[in-house]
């Protein structure tokens, strides 16, 4: 099982690298103009000319997706008890939900700015506005799903509703609610972006907004990418949270080769 898992790191290792010298290779063949397509060497000559700008620009874009999307499960997942527990909470908070959902984010934003500054709150709002849906859809979905067998067990044995809930229920939706966590963490990323667009003066959403105005377009890839990394590595956390969590599941089993 570590073999498997240690093949597979070299694995996509090996297609970065490649990635990475194509690409170079192709902007040096082609002689793009690194206003328009810089190669990684310019990118990485860009971020070495100021780490400790984009580091500190990253970290708080990183404080502001984890605090929306941490708010978003807590939050997410009452709504989704409640959504369980009563058909009238039901249609209420899944008709809000769904309008909040469709409506455009980026037209939302400029009004968080003027309800709640230019401060990091606004920028949560929106990464947890972003995020909530997809942990309300999935967590009630799963605890919906719970086999109707063990539910009239328990009715048998006079549990409570706060047993079910606990015992039954909860357990029973851990696997659809990591389902909507590791989608959720990549929305509530976006929504601190967007955040930072409209009203921000720190975080990456900011530094490509500078840089795009100066037609700095190598630190405007350094933000991407620092993004890109900041994503795949809070999405592999949450999977491995989910691994720790609920190692008995057979989506877990068969990860690791049904063992």
């Amino acid at each position: 099982m570590q073999g498997e898992a240690r093949t597979g790191w070299v694995s996509t290792l090996l297609v970065l690298v490649l990635l990475v010298v194509g690409w170079e290779t192709a902007v040096q063949w082609l002689k793009t103009p690194p206003i328009l397509f810089p190669a990684p060497s310019a990118i990485w000559a860009e971020f070495l000319l100021a780490p400790p700008y984009f580091l500190r620009n990253a970290l708080y874009t990183l404080w502001t997706t984890l605090a929306g999307f941490g708010l978003a499960v807590a939050l997410g997942l009452g709504l989704a008890v409640a959504i369980v527990s009563s058909r009238l909470a039901e249609r209420l908070i899944y008709t809000l939900l769904v309008v909040l959902n469709s409506l455009p984010k980026v037209a939302l934003a400029p009004l968080f700015v003027i309800w709640m500054g230019t401060g990091v709150e606004p920028k949560i709002a929106i990464a947890l506005m972003l995020a909530i849906f997809a942990i309300v859809a999935d967590a009630a979905h799963g605890l919906r799903s719970i086999d109707p067998d063990a539910l009239a067990l328990a009715r048998v044995h006079r549990a409570s509703g706060w047993q079910v809930l606990v015992k039954l229920r909860l357990p029973n939706a851990m696997p659809a609610l990591f389902v909507g966590m590791k989608v959720a963490v990549s929305f509530a990323l976006v929504g601190a972006i967007v955040g930072e667009f409209v009203g921000g003066s720190a975080g990456l959403g900011y530094v490509i907004l500078m840089a795009q105005g100066q037609f700095d377009t190598p630190r405007v890839f350094v933000a991407l990418v620092l993004l890109g990394l900041m994503g795949t590595v809070l999405f592999f956390l949450v999977a491995a949270l989910e691994r720790a969590i609920i190692p008995w599941h057979v989506s877990q089993r068969a990860s690791h080769g049904g063992s």
